[in-house]
């Protein structure tokens, strides 16, 4: 997909060491560290997808393709945190290469700039994206409780689990998808069609993460694979496996997940086993599947030009097949 370079071309240039030069270089490094580490950049190529679909330079939306990247970078970096995760994209983490305070501060900085980006805008355009970001925002940090609490509960439904996603996941690349409609001169409505478009391929995207996380190859993913396994949470293969498995996997699922053994790639490997023997990963790929065609559905609601929807589509079914 080349228009997808040309994109990820603009997004490198603006989060070339954004902070460079400024102090206390303690608070700003660790930014400029986070964001070199480059990943997908998925959010704010949707922004400015979505601004030029609707007929405006792509370049008008790029405060709030980066007001939507730091947010994402300042969630990243405080989620490692909270998990104890040592490696992201690869790298150290921000509270292993400096330390815990760092990293809490230096995200709590994040989120700011995040917001600042914002000002450059009209005040009534300025208006709508900043009480967008803030009702993601929070939205955000309600699906990272669920997440957490949910690692402490054994009565979790599925349903629970889907929406603690689209709460932690999805709402933010429907914010993408609504500023850069916004941006775009998209109205009300059509703006809003973007945001359910871009909600339900989040949820597809955090659905085919999950698979990621078991059957993914560590030299791409950029995380430990297997790290849901040991910190035994939920994902969307324990629901499938507990559904479609026997009376028996059930219940050596439950155990395995219920305990933190010495040798954590064994339980990897007897968790993963499970996952295959129960066809949950099959499942998994079918849900992932379910909520692209979802999204493509909403997206045929919306009125755009053919050569744009199908942009959507592509950069949709490239999703669904990633492997990183």
């Amino acid at each position: 997909m080349q228009f997808l370079s040309t994109y990820q071309q603009l997004l490198e240039v603006l989060f070339r060491s954004p902070n460079q030069g400024k102090a206390p270089q303690g608070l700003y490094a660790p930014i400029d560290y986070l964001l070199s580490l480059g990943g997908k950049r998925l959010r704010p190529v949707l922004v400015l997808m979505a601004c030029e679909a609707f007929g405006e330079d792509p370049k008008k939306a790029l405060n709030a393709a980066a007001a939507v990247e730091v947010f994402h970078n300042f969630t990243l970096m405080h989620d490692d945190i909270m998990d104890r995760a040592d490696v992201r994209r690869g790298q150290q983490t921000v509270h292993q290469k400096w330390n815990l305070n760092t990293a809490i501060l230096s995200g709590d900085a994040m989120l700011v700039q995040a917001y600042t980006y914002l000002n450059a805008y009209p005040s009534a355009l300025f208006t709508a994206l900043t009480q967008l970001l803030s009702k993601t925002a929070l939205e955000v940090c309600e699906g990272q409780q669920y997440d957490v609490d949910f690692e402490a509960q054994s009565d979790v439904h599925i349903s629970d689990y889907l929406e603690m996603i689209r709460l932690k996941t999805a709402v933010l690349v429907g914010c993408a998808m609504e500023m850069g409609a916004l941006i775009g001169g998209a109205s009300t409505a059509e703006a809003k069609l973007m945001y359910r478009f871009g909600e339900q391929l989040g949820i597809a995207f955090q659905l085919q993460d999950d698979y990621l996380d078991t059957f993914g190859d560590a030299t791409t993913f950029g995380k430990r694979i297997g790290g849901d396994i040991v910190e035994n949470k939920k994902t969307i293969l324990v629901h499938l496996a507990r559904q479609q498995g026997t009376v028996e996997q059930q219940e050596k699922l439950t155990q395995l997940l219920s305990t933190t053994p010495q040798d954590e790639e064994r339980k990897i490997a007897a968790v993963s086993t499970l996952f295959k023997t129960t066809k949950a990963d099959e499942a998994t790929l079918a849900e992932v599947a379910h909520y692209t065609q979802h999204a493509f559905a909403v997206l045929d609601e919306v009125s755009l030009p053919p050569t744009h929807k199908n942009r959507f589509k592509d950069f949709g079914a490239w999703l669904m097949k990633r492997t990183k």
